[in-house]
C-alpha cells in the first residue's frame, strides 16, 4: 500500500520525530523571540549565498528587462577584449570587497551575544517544589532536591530520550531539601535538609557520613558539637576538598571537616541586637578564594568574616542591609571578593562593597521573592547578576539579569509556570539553569556558544516516530494468559483416603495438658495441685434452695415426731 502511495490506516497521523541533529535542536528552540529581525528591504531581491558578502542586490523589475531587449536605447555593446579587461578589474575589486566583508562579519561574529537563552529543555521528575540544585565543576551531573524530601541525582551523558535521573533518593526521610553543594573535585554531595545533620554522599548517591548534631540544652554555643536547631544552607569550600560551612536557626555557622563527622572544626557565633542574643542565619557563602566567609541572617544584618582570623567578631558588618524580620535568601560574592550581592525577603536585590559595606552600591526593587532558598548569582563574565522573580499562580515566572554595576534591569525571560527558585549559570558548558516550583528544571542552551550539557542528549532522541499508531506496540499492556487458574482447566483431584483424613484431623487436634514438672516453658502438674483440686470440685452443680429447704424441714419433722 505503501509503494503506491496510498495510506496504511485512517484516521489522525502520528507526528513524525526530527530525523537529524540541527532538527533536534530546532525542536527545543524557544518560542518567544530572543532578538527582534530586522524587516527585509521591498524594493530589492536578496539572492542568499553562503555569507554575508555573497547576498547580491538585484532591482525588482529585472523580469522585464528581456521584453525590452530590441528597443534598447544607447551605445554599442564593447568588443571582446573590453569586456576581458574590465572583467579583470571587476574579480580584482570583487576579491577586496570580499576581503573588506569577512573582515566585517568577522566583528559581527564578536558582537554576536553568547547568553544561552535561545534553546531550552526540561527535566521533571520532581512532584514539588524544586528548592535545591547544584552542578559539579565538569558539569556533567546536576543534584536535584525538593519539598518532595527526594534528591536526585542526573548525567548529561548518560541521559536518553526520557530524560529522567539516574538516582533518586530520600536524604532524611519527611524533610524538605534546603540546600546541595559538590566539592571541587565533585567526588562528594553535600546534602542540607531540615534536620540538625549535614549528610555527605559520593557522587553515585550512595551515603557517606551523617555528622554529629549538638546538645540543644547547652546555652553558651561553642561548646556544643554541632548544630542545635534547623540548618538552612550549605556549602562546599571553593577549593579545598576536606572542607564545608553551614548555617543554621540556632545562631551560628560551622565550619565542618568531612573525615571528623563528629565535631565541627570552627563555631562561628552571630550575636544579635535582637532580644535574646539571637538570630536566624539564613543564608551563608565563601569567597572564590576561600579566605572570606559571609552570613545574612532574619535579623537584617550582613556579617563577613575572614578566615584567617579567630571569628570572635565579624570583619565587616551591617545590621540593616535588609529589612528586619524577612529572610535574605541569598549572598554571593563577586570574583575579586571584593564586592558581595544579596537577596533579600523584602523584594530587593542590594549590591555591596565591603571596604565601604555601610552603604550599599545599588539596590533594585520590586523583585518579588516567595521561597527562602531564592538564590542569586554572578554570570560567568561579572557583567550581570542573575535572580529568579515570584509569578502568581497560573502566570509564568522570570529570570531577570541586572547590570553587575548599577543593578539596573537588562532583560527579563519568561521560564514556566510559577516562580522562579534556583538559578545557576555554568561556566565550562555556558548554560543557565532555573528551577520551578511545579518540579521542574529548565535548562537554557544555545547551539552555537553551548557545548556538551544539554546537547548530549539531544542526540540520543528517537530518529524516527511510530509511522501508524496501529503498528506501535509502545503503548499496549502486556496480556497474561492462566488457563489453570480457570475451573474448567483445573486438574481434578483425588478423594482423601480414610487414613489421610485421620492424619488431617491430628493436625487440628488441641495442645494436651502438660503432666510432671513441665517442659518447653510450660508449667506442669504440682504435688498440691490435686490435692487443691479435690478440695474444690471442678463442676459446680446447680441446686434449687427451694428444695435444700424442704430437705431440712423434713428432718425436723422426723427429729420432732420421735
Amino acid at each position: 500500500m505503501e509503494g503506491f502511495g496510498l495510506p496504511m490506516s485512517f484516521g489522525k497521523k502520528a507526528k513524525t520525530a526530527p530525523q537529524t541533529y540541527k532538527a533536534k535542536v530546532d525542536h527545543t528552540k524557544r518560542s518567544e523571540p530572543v532578538k527582534a529581525a530586522s524587516p527585509p528591504l521591498a524594493s530589492k531581491v536578496e539572492i542568499s549565498q553562503p555569507g554575508p558578502s555573497k547576498t547580491t542586490a538585484l532591482p525588482a523589475k529585472a523580469d522585464h528587462e528581456d521584453e525590452d531587449e530590441d528597443d534598447q536605447i544607447g551605445p554599442i555593446p564593447p568588443s571582446n577584449s573590453e569586456k576581458e579587461s574590465s572583467g579583470k578589474r571587476k574579480a580584482d575589486g570583487e576579491a577586496e570587497a570580499e576581503e573588506s566583508d569577512e573582515d566585517e562579519y568577522e566583528n559581527e561574529e564578536e558582537e554576536v551575544d553568547r547568553t544561552p537563552i535561545s534553546h531550552e529543555i526540561v527535566l521533571k521528575d520532581h512532584t514539588k517544589v524544586l528548592s535545591a540544585l547544584a552542578i559539579d565543576s565538569s558539569g556533567a551531573r546536576i543534584a536535584t532536591g525538593s519539598h518532595d524530601y527526594d534528591t536526585k541525582i542526573w548525567d548529561f551523558g548518560g541521559m536518553d530520550s526520557r530524560l529522567k535521573p539516574f538516582k533518586s533518593f530520600e536524604p532524611n526521610g519527611n524533610y524538605y531539601i534546603h540546600d546541595l553543594s559538590y566539592s571541587p573535585d565533585g567526588h562528594n554531595l553535600l546534602v542540607i535538609s531540615g534536620t540538625l545533620q549535614p549528610k555527605v554522599y559520593n557522587k553515585d548517591g550512595e551515603e557517606g557520613m551523617e555528622y554529629n548534631k549538638g546538645d540543644v540544652y547547652l546555652r553558651d554555643m561553642k561548646n556544643t558539637s554541632g548544630h542545635t536547631a534547623e540548618i538552612n544552607g550549605g556549602s562546599w569550600h571553593p577549593t579545598d576538598n576536606s572542607q564545608f560551612l553551614t548555617c543554621s536557626s540556632d545562631s551560628t555557622l560551622r565550619i565542618w571537616d568531612v573525615e571528623n563527622k563528629r565535631k565541627q572544626k570552627q563555631v562561628i557565633v552571630v550575636r544579635s541586637k535582637e532580644r535574646g542574643a539571637r538570630t536566624r542565619v539564613t543564608s551563608c557563602a565563601w569567597s572564590p578564594d576561600g579566605k572570606l566567609i559571609a552570613g545574612a541572617c532574619f535579623d537584617g544584618a550582613l556579617h563577613i568574616w575572614e578566615t584567617s582570623s579567630n571569628f570572635a567578631r565579624p570583619k565587616y558588618s551591617n545590621e540593616n542591609a535588609h529589612a528586619k524580620n524577612t529572610e535574605t535568601t541569598g549572598v554571593v560574592f563577586s570574583r575579586d571578593g571584593q564586592r558581595v550581592a544579596t537577596r533579600g525577603g523584602d523584594d530587593t536585590v542590594k549590591l555591596w562593597d565591603i571596604r565601604n559595606i555601610r552603604k550599599p552600591i545599588a539596590i533594585a526593587t520590586g523583585l518579588d521573592n516567595l521561597y527562602p532558598e531564592t538564590n542569586i548569582i554572578f554570570s560567568p563574565d561579572e557583567k550581570s547578576i542573575l535572580t529568579g522573580i515570584a509569578a502568581p499562580k497560573g502566570q509564568k515566572g522570570g529570570l531577570v539579569f541586572l547590570n553587575s554595576q548599577d543593578l539596573k534591569e537588562e532583560r527579563r525571560i519568561a521560564i514556566g509556570e510559577g516562580s522562579v527558585v534556583r538559578v545557576a549559570w555554568h561556566s565550562r558548558i555556558n548554560q543557565i539553569f532555573a528551577s520551578l516550583p511545579t518540579g521542574g528544571l529548565h535548562v537554557l542552551y544555545s547551539p552555537y556558544s553551548s557545548i556538551r550539557g544539554a546537547l548530549l542528549p539531544l542526540s540520543k532522541l528517537p530518529k524516527t516516530a511510530p509511522r501508524d499508531p496501529s503498528f506501535s506496540s509502545v503503548d499496549l499492556k502486556p496480556v497474561i494468559y492462566t488457563p489453570d487458574a480457570l475451573p474448567m482447566f483445573k486438574d481434578q483431584g483425588h478423594r482423601e483416603s480414610l487414613h489421610q483424613k485421620e492424619k488431617k484431623a491430628k493436625k487440628f487436634k488441641p495442645m494436651e495438658p502438660v503432666k510432671g514438672a513441665g517442659r518447653g516453658g510450660r508449667l506442669g502438674a504440682s504435688e498440691t495441685q490435686g490435692f487443691v483440686q479435690t478440695l474444690f470440685p471442678s463442676e459446680l452443680v446447680f441446686e434449687d434452695p427451694r428444695e435444700a429447704l424442704l430437705k431440712y424441714a423434713e428432718k425436723t419433722d422426723k427429729e420432732g415426731e420421735e
